[in-house]
């Protein structure tokens, strides 16, 4: 099975959106008293308890402007949950569980950051890393595919970045 580079939001640019999101506002931290939300800053569900922000997010601006792209109409904004501040990252290697576990619509971008492509990803229980891999494999033989996105189906939110493996 190939190993894919699965990017969560990373901590300098998080660190920018508890600031300043990608809206230009300043949002409020927040107790989460049920637990459960999807942070994207380490790709886990938040704890009763945790102190987190809700955040404007451009996902694609950061990858065209380290390419040099330009998406235009692509360049799309969206909600995602964040820790109000650092934590540790991601507590795994590789696949997230949280991607394992329920629907997703993997979207791959072009070198302009346009999509040419998805997939609708619903996993069966124990089997999401394999459902998953094989829409990446699917998605990555295009060689124009530079990246995947992973969004949550119900609500379109971005979840994670997914680049091929270097080497």
């Amino acid at each position: 099975m190939t190993r894919y580079d699965y990017r969560p939001i990373p901590a300098d640019v998080a660190a920018l959106l508890r600031e300043r999101d990608d809206a230009g506002l300043t949002r409020e931290p927040f107790v989460d008293d049920e637990g459960g939300a999807p942070l994207r800053c380490c790709l886990t569900r938040s704890v009763p308890g945790d102190t987190l922000v809700l955040v404007t997010y451009a996902p694609l601006r950061r990858w065209a402007e380290e390419h040099g792209a330009d998406p235009g109409a692509y360049d799309e904004t969206g909600p995602v949950f964040l820790h109000a501040h650092q934590c540790a990252g991601p507590r795994h290697d590789g696949f997230p569980a949280e991607v394992a576990s329920s629907r997703r619509v993997f979207r791959g971008y072009d070198k302009r950051g346009h999509i040419v492509g998805g997939r609708l990803v619903s996993s069966a229980p124990g089997h999401g890393e394999e459902v998953a891999a094989a829409a990446l494999d699917d998605l990555f033989a295009d060689p124009g595919v530079e990246v995947v996105h992973v969004r949550a189906v119900e609500f379109g939110c971005f979840h994670a970045e997914v680049r091929r493996p270097a080497g």
